[in-house]
């Protein structure tokens, strides 16, 4: 169990530098120095911060609960945090190249520069992933927290530095993909709830006034298609697919193969 699993949900991990939040009540206190000496404590912050908050938290009484709370036994979970995420984040906001070394699939290793550009975490596959750019190559390439080994971060001249991001720019427009998700009419009052299953895709909403339609223009990767698709059929007759061959094309096989396998076509 790690108690700052919350940490890294939400673009909390991205606010913790930047606030000067403390805790209050002496049972806040108590509850936070007791988290402080949880070993994932090393993770959550860095290590001035960690060490700020530990010397903020010196003379209070830390709460021991280990004889109270009981976790019972569950099967085995992914965590949505990774030791890594901080170091990356870091690397890509200050636009830095980075001497990246990572598992290969089938064994053995690689040590390869390249430039970091986004952390991306996967619905799907339930698993963070580091997309970057390979000069060598010249391609992206998504490789799994799980297999990244280091990521030495290297500082960049300007001129390379824009010459880098600029193709790697070109690229990540290439890689997106749009769709237009018109709402049913009927189900208007429930645009709140079919927005928030879109939630984890960049979108905008535009209203047809004379129509009295709203429709959902969705931007998302290539490769994360079937997940919208999921998320479309989740929300069955309240949208249809307006715009977007892919996504038509994927629910007219889906519906069709429905309707075959309970013979209603014969």
């Amino acid at each position: 169990m790690n108690p700052f699993e919350k940490i890294f949900n939400y673009q909390m991990l991205s606010r913790l530098d930047e606030s000067n939040a403390f805790a209050l009540t002496t049972q806040e206190r108590a509850w936070l120095k007791m988290l402080l000496s949880h070993q994932s404590a090393e993770n959550a912050f860095t290590s001035d911060t960690l060490g700020k908050l530990r010397g903020l938290l010196a003379d209070e009484a830390a709460a021991d609960i280990r004889d109270i709370i009981i976790e019972k036994a569950k099967s085995r979970e992914k965590h949505v945090y990774h030791p890594m995420l901080r170091s990356l984040r870091r690397i890509i906001a200050q636009g830095f190249g980075s001497y990246i070394t990572y598992r290969l699939k089938h064994g053995g290793m690689r040590n390869q520069f390249g430039l970091p550009l986004k952390l991306e975490y996967s619905m799907v596959k339930r698993e963070w992933y580091l997309l970057w750019y390979s000069p060598r190559s010249r391609m992206l390439m998504a490789t799994k927290l799980d297999n990244l080994i280091a990521a030495d971060a290297v500082e960049l001249h300007a001129d390379r530095a824009a010459s880098l991001h600029r193709r790697a720019s070109e690229l990540l427009h290439n890689r997106k993909q749009q769709a237009v998700i018109e709402v049913v009419r009927m189900y208007n009052e429930e645009l709140s709830r079919i927005l928030y299953a879109f939630s984890c895709f960049d979108k905008t909403v535009s209203y047809d006034e004379q129509a009295d339609l709203y429709h959902i223009h969705v931007t998302y990767p290539a490769d994360e298609g079937e997940y919208l698709l999921s998320k479309i059929r989740f929300l069955g007759l309240r949208v249809r697919v307006a715009e977007g061959n892919y996504l038509k094309r994927r629910m007219w096989e889906s519906s069709s193969k429905a309707i075959a396998r309970y013979g209603i076509g014969e």
